[in-house]
């Protein structure tokens, strides 16, 4: 992402309070806004379909099938983001450009293979009792859902960070739109407008991509040469998406906490709700993420390797490796001190913004729990990001085991003890990995120039 960090520092150079909220602005919009307008999407699509939705069953139902649609994508298509990202980034770098969009679509061909066959396998058996539309709708939607993650994350590495955040505001615009206006046949209309949405998506995402690339041959599939195979990162990128999903999973098909909704599919209302609202307490903390880790960070960090390049004096080094060490430092505080005033004032205002919501306050605490969640997977992710600019993936790979299996053995725990302590497996399991990335970090960080010059 260190593309964003020029126009970041283009308007903190003004030196105005105006310069200033641009940047944070600017920060939490593209950090943010796609997953922020995913979440208010569908919510919106549920409350604007009560009045025309009969019975009302049917909207959860929706609700649920999307849901399922997104985190079941995300966990597939993850073993190939961060992977295609780095192979991207590394063509660009070699100026190999015309590889670029080839081995894209040999990622899309993969990633519909294996989407569509695993769609039919379960629209096949999984759904008996449903009728051949919602079977149909779901197979689409759920390949649809895999191309745009892939898309996304391709344009994320082009530094597109803008026209993301307009394509994803202008489809989920057209889901919204579409899905109310269809919402008078069921719980398919709402399906087929969300569709409709996530397809002009899909294609305003591809229209870039296209303007961006050109291409000598349609596909090829170097990136999955023995050259290009970064199975650390495949690995990283599935565990992610599998740690930050598993509680769910348990919470949805656990006997005490998960109900049928529709077919296979579970869902847990005194779970879900909460999570939802607390990830929208996230986006000061991410505009701050990206305000000081790439600003302040990376200038230093070019600055030090500018230097052990350059052959510079190992003094000016040891205060280049200091300078961004104390950036680091401001930058994690900054993230916390950001995100604890925010989870005070949620503390505060919860009662009133879940009466707002017609939610019952009974779901404070659990949401009180999510909210610290929230917050310390945003400070993991600045962690984690800085292990990344250090190459550090087999580092990343074993935080990442930890967090699922800690996700895994904490929220058990928590399921077998009383509601008072449902969340908090999946706060300490953060809270866990967050202690032990940042001792791990702090002993990289002081064996840094040796690691630079030792270690190649």
């Amino acid at each position: 992402m260190a593309g964003i960090g020029f126009e970041l520092r283009k308007m903190m150079r003004r030196n105005s309070l105006a310069g200033l909220l641009q940047a944070y602005a600017y920060a939490g919009m593209i950090s943010a806004g796609p997953w922020i307008l995913s979440i208010i999407g569908i919510l919106l699509i549920g409350v604007l379909s009560l009045p025309f939705v009969v019975p009302t069953l049917l909207i959860a139902q929706f609700q649920v099938s999307v849901t399922y649609m997104i985190s079941l994508s995300l966990v597939l298509t993850g073993p190939l983001q961060l992977s295609f990202t780095r192979f991207t980034a590394d063509q660009i770098y070699a100026r190999h450009e015309e590889l670029v969009l080839s081995n894209f679509h040999g990622v899309v061909l993969l990633t519909n293979l294996c989407a569509i066959f695993l769609g039919i396998v379960a629209a096949l058996w999984l759904f008996p009792g449903q009728s051949g539309v919602y079977r149909l709708l779901m197979l689409s939607g759920f390949v649809i859902m895999c191309n745009i993650w892939i898309a996304t994350i391709f344009l994320s590495g082009q530094k597109r960070y803008i026209h993301i955040v307009l394509v994803f505001l202008l489809g989920y615009g057209i889901t919204v739109c579409a899905s109310l206006l269809l919402n008078r046949h069921g719980m398919e209309g709402l399906l087929l407008g969300f569709i409709l949405g996530q397809s002009v998506l899909l294609f305003g995402l591809l229209v870039f991509i296209y303007r961006e690339f050109p291409g000598r041959h349609f596909i090829s599939f170097e990136m999955f040469h023995s050259g290009y195979r970064y199975f650390s990162l495949m690995a990283i990128g599935f565990l992610y998406n599998l740690g930050i999903w598993i509680d769910k999973f348990m919470f949805w098909y656990a006997p005490g906490t998960g109900q049928r909704v529709i077919g296979p599919l579970h869902a847990s209302l005194i779970y879900d709700l909460p999570v939802f609202l607390a990830y929208l307490a996230i986006i000061p903390g991410m505009a701050v993420f990206l305000m000081r880790i790439e600003t302040d960070f990376v200038e230093y960090y070019d600055a030090f390797y500018s230097a052990v390049r350059e052959g510079a004096s190992l003094a000016h080094i040891e205060n280049v490796r200091n300078g961004m060490v104390d950036a680091l430092r401001t930058g994690l505080y900054e993230i916390v001190k950001v995100q604890s005033i925010t989870a005070i004032l949620l503390f505060a205002c919860g009662p009133q913004i879940l009466a707002m919501l017609g939610i019952s306050v009974l779901y404070l605490p659990l949401l009180q729990v999510d909210v610290i969640a929230a917050s310390l997977q945003v400070v993991f992710l600045g962690v984690i990001n800085v292990f990344f600019y250090l190459d550090k993936r087999q580092v990343v790979l074993s935080v990442m085991a930890g967090f699922v299996l800690l996700n895994v053995a904490l929220t058990a725990v928590t399921l077998s003890l009383n509601p008072a302590w449902y969340g908090y497996g999946f706060a300490a399991s953060l809270l866990l990995v967050v202690m032990a990335s940042l001792f791990m970090l702090d002993r990289k960080l002081d064996r840094l120039e040796y690691e630079t010059y030792m270690l190649q």
